[in-house]
């Protein structure tokens, strides 16, 4: 896989692909935690996107991102 030259464009994917993750692992979860019945995929994406979860995830993204970064450069 050819990686970006342009580091900003790097840095976008990167945070973006943990964003993803982060989402889909709080989905997942929500799914296992309240497998009620009735509980449908519109009604789990509302419970898990919320402003406190968004700020979660960006703000981890980017600490990921700068984390990576960091090891990349060191190594």
């Amino acid at each position: 896989m050819k990686v970006p030259k342009n580091p900003h464009l790097r840095a976008v994917i990167e945070i973006s692909f943990i964003i993803f993750l982060f989402y889909s692992n709080l989905l997942m979860s929500e799914f296992t935690a309240t497998a009620g019945r009735g509980k449908s995929l519109s009604h789990a994406l509302l419970d898990i996107f919320t402003i406190k979860t968004i700020t979660i995830a960006v703000l981890t993204a980017i600490a990921g991102h700068l984390g990576f970064e960091t090891l990349r450069k060191n190594s």
